[in-house]
């Protein structure tokens, strides 16, 4: 895997954060949230997007495929909650929840799964 600078990481990190702290902030204020959220998973997925991989493995490829698309979810899910929000287009509920639990299933599995196999790989 490519690493990120320290700066990609601290943005990195402070789009996950914001991801957290728009989601919490749902309660309050809903404006505010689809903002922080968007902003945060903005930041999350394009740094996501740089930690690339040049290995060859076809496993972490298919890991990494599967990252990308939970940044495609997590966007999404911004998507569909500024549609409830600002009250257009056909997410006039809470279908963000749906998108944000399976790109959080996804992101959950390929966390685990793609340390594990880069060990393997060293190993080999």
């Amino acid at each position: 895997m490519k690493e990120l600078r320290p700066f990609e990481n601290l943005l990195f990190r402070i789009g996950a954060i914001g991801m957290l702290v728009g989601l919490a902030l749902r309660m309050f204020d809903a404006h505010l949230s689809l903002y922080v959220y968007s902003i945060g998973a903005l930041f999350f997925c394009l740094m996501q997007v740089r930690a690339e991989y040049l290995g060859r493995n076809i496993v972490i490829r298919r890991l990494r495929r599967q990252q990308l698309l939970a940044c495609v979810f997590f966007i999404l899910t911004a998507l569909c909650m500024s549609m409830q929000t600002l009250r257009y287009g056909p997410c006039r509920r809470n279908e963000w929840i749906v998108a944000l639990a399976i790109a959080c299933a996804l992101e959950l599995y390929t966390a685990w799964r793609i340390p594990a196999e880069l060990q393997k790989v060293k190993k080999s």
